[in-house]
């Protein structure tokens, strides 16, 4: 029977208790506005004993990103994983993932504030995140491959091309940039999916239901 270091827990739930706060104030007023003062205050611990769990400020901005994206990856992991046709799958997390970037701008503020910065600095947590969403997508176009919904030469490639393609749909910048100019997203998100379906070499038949013309 294995036990858990008691001490090794308690610092993982001081992290936690620092983070929890610190993504409050972020949600509430800004990571910017935000200082380890406030976190420490609330905590009723000094600013020095933050530093104990964090070795900066940069380390707790990129620890509550981190939280952030973690939410995006889990919804793009469980459709991932569904029994559906890889394309539908593939259709789903575009859109899955179009729609939390969407959402995060328009009800979340602070936090589409927090991803640019994260983005501009490519944060570790970011770089991270990307890399596992890069990882779901291969593997999708591997299964479509195997079924043969897909007809190209190389996975790896062809998922690099993806996120390529769907990029202004996701990223923050870029993101907040086709809101600002009222393009209609939502027509512009489907044809985009509809042209990465038919670069993958998905015949119209095959097209989710929604994506065929």
């Amino acid at each position: 029977m294995s036990f858990a270091d008691p001490i090794a827990t308690d610092l993982e739930q001081s992290r936690t208790r620092i983070l929890e706060v610190a993504e409050r104030h972020f949600r509430r007023i800004g990571y910017h506005k935000t200082s380890v003062a406030d976190i420490a205050a609330e905590l009723g611990m000094s600013r020095a004993n933050v530093y104990r769990f964090f070795p900066s400020r940069t380390a707790i901005n990129s620890s509550v990103c981190g939280l952030v994206v973690k939410e995006v990856a889990e919804i793009a992991l469980a459709i991932a994983q569904t029994d559906a046709p890889a394309s539908k799958k593939l259709a789903d997390l575009l859109t899955a993932i179009h729609r939390q970037s969407t959402r995060r701008l328009v009800e979340d503020r602070p936090m589409h504030e927090l991803l640019v910065a994260a983005m501009d600095g490519s944060w570790s947590t970011i770089n991270a995140h990307n890399e596992q969403i890069l990882a779901i997508l291969k593997a999708l176009v591997r299964e479509g491959l195997q079924t043969g919904e897909f007809k190209v030469e190389d996975a790896d490639e062809a998922a690099r091309g993806i996120i390529t393609a769907f990029l202004p749909f996701f990223h923050p910048v870029l993101l907040e940039q086709r809101v600002q100019e009222g393009e209609a997203t939502a027509v512009s998100v489907h044809a985009q999916i509809r042209f990465i379906m038919t670069a993958l070499g998905t015949s119209d038949r095959a097209l989710p239901e929604g994506i065929s013309a």
